[in-house]
């Protein structure tokens, strides 16, 4: 179930951005609770393109933490940037790419797992749990993973 405070700012960001130009999902703990996982999310993931992050940056001008710009680890690479809503940080993710097998993959196609959980009267855009599933599986989180892909099959 998903907590009042995040279940709000969710309603913001549908509000803002959901009849817009912008390909844009849910990732993350809040997906996952969206999904029926039981899970205490903290803050709240959008995973877009590179245009979107900076589009949704755009409309939240007055609520940036952290300016959108292109960001990496070893593992992972997007334009990043952070949002804060009624205390509640909000991550936005564009153009992800992740390092498996020695190269980069291409940036993920959303399109290609995405769904949508109807909740408050939104149809809320979300990233398949079997696909995070997966995507934990590689980043060595066995154990999400595996309660992911539990749920996945209910």
């Amino acid at each position: 179930m998903l907590p009042d405070e995040h279940l709000n700012v969710l309603k913001k960001l549908y509000n803002k951005i959901h009849d817009r130009d912008i390909n844009w999902v849910v990732t993350g703990s809040v997906s996952f609770c969206l999904q029926g996982v039981p899970l205490s999310p903290n803050d709240i993931d959008i995973q877009t393109d590179e245009d979107g992050a900076y589009k949704i940056e755009d409309l939240f001008r007055d609520r940036v933490i952290k300016e959108v710009k292109f960001s990496s680890t070893d593992k992972i690479r997007s334009h990043f940037g952070a949002l804060m809503i009624h205390g509640i940080v909000v991550e936005l993710m564009g153009g992800v790419q992740k390092y498996y097998d020695g190269e980069w993959e291409d940036p993920i196609d959303i399109d290609l797992h995405k769904k949508t959980v109807a909740i408050a009267g939104m149809k809320v855009p979300v990233l398949e749990l079997s696909y995070e599933a997966e995507a934990y599986r590689r980043f060595g989180r066995v154990e999400m993973a595996n309660k992911l892909k539990t749920y996945a099959e209910k």
